[in-house]
Parts: C-alpha cells; structure tokens; sequence
C-alpha cells in the first residue's frame, strides 16, 4: 500500500475537546515517527468563551469542548505565526475538528496536509501512526 510521504518535522495535532497532545515527524525519508512534543491542556475554561454565538440549549461540557477548540486554533495560529511548523496533520475527535475548523487561520489551514476525524489521544504511538498512513 502505497500513501503519501509525510515530511520531516511536520506538526501532528491529536485531540478532543478535553486536551491535545502535540507531536513531530522524526522520520527520514517520508517515514512517520512521532515523537512527542508538548501537551495542551484547557486550564480553567470557565475563564474563557467558545468562539461565536452559542446556543442556549448546549451542555456545560459542550461548552467547555467548544472553548478548548478556540484555544487550540489560537495556539496553532502562534506557532504558524513563528514558523513552528510547514505541515501540518490533525487527528482530532470528530466533534472537536468539527469546532475547530471555522476558528482555524488560513496561515493554519494552508499547511493542514490531513485532517482524521478520529479520538486517538490515548492510544499509543503505533497505533497513531498506523492511522494516520492509512488515511494518506
């Protein structure tokens, strides 16, 4: 099976709306293996609003996840901003990537290389990068 090389250093978002875990690619060669970067985690979200108007029928939780998807664009918008990253893949649980897209920066959407609507945070690395290559 062939899939699409995933370049070197390039920026591996895996999230819910609960947190994400930030790796890059350390393989050569368009080979993927990720080493683990940095954590985000929410803090206290009740600091901070979701992005745009909320209906007034949403759960606290759904709340909380709407907001940790601001955050999260904020936080890729800053990277992108110091050139942290020129590719990039997230591997969000649908719902979060669904919140997160429209808060996204086109200088975060321009090197979006993948997008996998799957909850993946707590598997293992291995299984991280089986399902990021067979959706290449």
């Amino acid at each position: 099976m062939t899939h699409k090389p995933v370049p070197h250093k390039t920026l591996i978002v895996v999230g819910t709306g609960e947190g994400a875990k930030f790796y890059r690619n350390s393989g050569k060669s368009g080979e993927l293996k990720l080493q683990h970067e940095h954590d985000l985690e929410p803090g206290d979200l009740a600091d901070q609003g979701p992005a745009g108007k909320q209906p007034p029928d949403v759960s606290a939780k759904e709340s909380m996840e709407a907001t940790f998807a601001k955050i999260l664009a904020n936080h890729l918008y800053d990277l992108a901003q110091k050139h942290k990253f020129d590719h990039l893949i997230l591997v969000l649980d649908p719902d979060t990537l669904g919140e997160t897209r429209p808060s996204l920066h086109v200088s975060v959407t321009d090197k979006i290389m993948l997008e996998l609507p799957k909850t993946l945070v707590n598997s293992p690395v291995d299984q991280i990068e089986k399902s990021v290559l067979a959706a290449l």
